[in-house]
């Protein structure tokens, strides 16, 4: 009997897509706990953390043969991120879960692997655009030029990088939301 426990996120992820259900057990084996952990941590209810990790488990399970995760813990823990984000918006409690959940800095410098994840997967995908558009992405993006700036700049007009950014941000969403949690961040 093949011992999952000693596998490394990797060989378990690759297993994950094959649909090894040994895997999955590992995983969640590996990671319900921590998850729950912080997701309380942030909650401070029992019965909202449960739920939001089983929720992870079960879209994992489900969205198997069509993930690319690089990281799987900082995965998780995002996507764990993802759902509590849903949850504060809807509940009740909003205001003081707020005021005592972890400030965005101290989640980020606890999940630097998710910031290098979310990095590389953005960089793929601009890798991927047609030239023009990966121009006028990267000019927004990266050099934080206005659409008028832009605009003047390669002589276009400034609707058609309106345009073009409209369309590149809803690829790039459908596309985070294809690999991970992280449209959120947008």
């Amino acid at each position: 009997m093949t011992d999952y426990c000693t596998f490394t996120d990797q060989q378990l992820t690759d297993l994950l897509k094959r649909g090894d259900r040994h895997a999955f057990d590992a995983i969640y084996n590996r990671y319900a706990e921590p998850l729950f952990r912080f997701a309380y941590s942030v909650l401070k209810d029992e019965d909202d953390c449960r739920d939001a990790v089983q929720d992870i488990f079960i879209w994992l399970w489900k969205h198997k043969e069509d993930m690319k995760i690089s990281f799987l813990k900082s995965y998780l823990f995002a996507a764990v991120k993802f759902n509590l984000a849903s949850l504060i918006k809807q509940s009740k409690r909003r205001a003081e879960i707020l005021e005592f959940a972890p400030k965005q800095s101290e989640i980020f410098e606890d999940h630097a692997l998710e910031l290098k994840e979310l990095i590389y997967l953005i960089q793929e995908f601009v890798g991927q655009l047609p030239a023009r558009s990966r121009e006028i992405f990267e000019l927004s993006r990266g050099a934080n030029l206005t659409n008028k700036e832009i605009a003047k700049q390669l002589n276009i007009s400034e609707k058609t990088v309106e345009n073009q950014m409209t369309i590149v941000l809803k690829k790039l969403k459908v596309s985070l939301g294809k690999n991970s949690f992280w449209c959120t961040f947008l």
